[in-house]
């Protein structure tokens, strides 16, 4: 195999073969391609896409690339849920101990913060102790024992995705729906699912802005998963504004906490995690109507057992056994805090959610480049939703910053990223379809 022909073939719009990406794949999982090559790779299938056959040989060879784990010893279903990236969507963080609390197993392989999106190991990586990449018995434990368990690949799971991904976050290749599909259902096959539920978020915070385009991209992933034998649905949700009221990785740890507390009812966030939990549990058989399941999710919430699940998974995985009780012992805060402040009367009526996920980059809160390290500390906090009445000088954020000229700096580009109009504006619903 001759990498720069396989990279030329693409790049002049060829359908490669499955022997070719298999071994295309199998010499990246093996250290034996540059970052050159991936790279000129992943900007070829970005312009010239692939076929639907190349998708499923693309996915099929990065699963392959390292284990399958089998969860035999395990008697309930085995359920997963996925995004494909947001500004201030810590859904999982909460979806996953309310599913194991509802009679789940949840094997979550989650990854850390791609383009302008908010990593979930990257958030979860500001509980000091907590193990991200734990040694696949452990892994099995917790699952086992605590119901879920929320980790980053290994070195054993689906490797070749690892480097991909790295590589596509620093070259403008995220948002093609091959190596998307590729990259999320490699994980979930070598995680060992029965059920999945994805989530593809369409809008100016989301890679897919347009509606038609991650219409296209549900269909790519939900197709191709049932075809490798996972039940798999997915849902389209909205992505016009951060998700939840903060933007950055301690600062949506502390909304996690929140949420599992019961303070975050009535929120577009709750409907979200709510609705997937429900359709989690419809898709394994647990709940018979999403009225069953969504009722059976906020039991698991109001009766604390979903916290405890959360607090066991992180003690086993090595955070503080009391981080539910004690949140503000543990998650750093930035030295500097500073109110963003309305610069007229008005409504909240619009705002560039994907700008404020790179204002988040700007205050050290991502990457850009694969070797950088993130400050945890750093974001937004106390965000106004889109329709919120304010008045001038009302404070519509909170930045969490380093030092005071960066507080300043992250403040007015917030300040840009939302548009006060004069009339109430009409809200696109969170929740814009199923497949």
């Amino acid at each position: 195999m001759i990498p720069q022909e396989i990279i030329r073939r693409k790049r002049n719009g060829e359908e490669l073969g499955a022997a070719d990406i298999r071994s295309f794949i199998g010499a990246l999982a093996a250290g034996q391609l540059s970052e050159g090559q991936i790279g000129a790779f992943t900007m070829a299938v970005w312009f010239k896409g692939m076929s639907r056959a190349e998708i499923v040989a693309l996915t099929l060879a990065m699963a392959d690339s390292g284990d399958r784990l089998q969860w035999v010893d395990i008697d309930r279903p085995i359920a997963d849920k996925h995004s494909t990236g947001g500004v201030g969507d810590n859904v999982s963080l909460m979806l996953a101990p309310i599913a194991a609390a509802c009679g789940l197993a949840v094997p979550m392989i989650s990854g850390r913060g791609l383009g302008h999106t908010g990593g979930t190991l990257d958030k979860l990586e500001s509980i000091p102790g907590y193990t991200i990449t734990p040694d696949a018995d452990l892994f099995r434990r917790v699952v086992k024992e605590a119901g879920c368990a929320i980790i980053g690949q290994t070195g054993a799971l689906a490797p070749a995705d690892g480097r991909l991904y790295a590589v596509r976050d620093v070259t403008a290749t995220v948002d093609s729906i091959p190596l998307i599909t590729a990259s999320i259902l490699s994980k979930k096959l070598a995680a060992g699912l029965q059920t999945l539920v994805l989530d593809v978020k369409v809008g100016n915070g989301a890679f897919m802005a347009d509606r038609g385009q991650a219409e296209i991209l549900a269909h790519s992933l939900v197709e191709v998963a049932n075809g490798a034998g996972v039940k798999t649905s997915a849902l389209i949700t909205d992505m016009n504004e951060p998700l939840a009221d903060c933007a950055g990785n301690a600062v949506e740890m502390r909304n996690c906490l929140d949420f599992l507390a019961g303070r975050k009812t009535g929120t577009r966030l709750e409907t979200v995690v709510l609705v997937f939990a429900a359709e989690m549990l419809v898709k394994s058989g647990i709940a018979v109507s999403s009225d069953e399941g969504e009722g059976m999710a906020r039991q698991a919430l109001s009766s604390g057992r979903a916290a405890e699940v959360f607090a066991r998974m992180v003690s086993m995985l090595g955070g503080p056994a009391d981080l539910v009780e004690n949140p503000e012992k543990y998650l750093a805060r930035a030295p500097v805090e500073k109110p963003v402040r309305a610069s007229r009367s008005g409504w909240l009526a619009a705002c560039d959610a994907r700008g404020i996920g790179v204002s988040v980059i700007d205050l050290g809160g991502g990457r850009r480049h694969p070797a950088d390290k993130i400050d945890h500390r750093v974001g937004f906090s106390a965000l106004l939703p889109l329709g919120t009445r304010v008045t001038a000088g009302e404070p519509i954020a909170l930045v969490h910053a380093a030092d005071d000229a960066a507080a300043e700096g992250a403040a007015a580009a917030l300040a840009v990223h939302y548009r006060i109009g004069e009339e109430e504006p009409e809200l696109t619903p969170v929740i814009a379809g199923l497949i």
